[in-house]
């Protein structure tokens, strides 16, 4: 949709009308990545990412306080810039986005948080990380 104004030196100019949706809808055109495929992936990706952070252990206990309080500072700013990025994401009211950020936190769940892949008589939820849970 097109509409036609006049500029201060008289020439018409065109200026192209962008559509902004304040609600969920379904659509693969995108403006921060070539392709639509390539957005679902890359935050589907992100939100794995953020999740396995959440679970992930490199702080042992032989560390130096303050070398440990800094990498877990240092985590735990990254976890939350990421997940910040994630929630950026979902709130282009794409439904395909939105999906693919519940996708990539379930699977990362499940690789990284949840009973599947360990082996130890402790459930993978009830040891403790270097992280305090994620909050919303």
């Amino acid at each position: 949709m097109n509409a036609t104004t006049t500029g201060m030196n008289g020439m018409k100019q065109m200026h192209h009308k962008m559509m902004n949706h304040m609600t969920f809808s379904w659509g693969k055109n995108s403006e921060s990545l070539n392709s639509y495929i390539l957005n679902l992936a890359s935050i589907f990706m992100l939100s794995m990412l953020v999740e396995s952070l959440s679970h992930t252990r490199l702080i042992h206990s032989g560390m130096n306080n303050v070398a440990a309080g800094l990498l877990q500072t240092l985590m735990y700013g990254v976890r939350i810039g990421l997940a910040y990025l994630v929630m950026l994401a979902v709130m282009s009211f794409n439904i395909g986005i939105l999906l693919a950020a519940v996708a990539g936190y379930s699977v990362g769940f499940l690789i990284f948080g949840s009973r599947l892949f360990d082996k130890s008589e402790t459930a993978a939820y009830q040891k403790p990380t270097d992280l305090p849970p994620l909050n919303c």
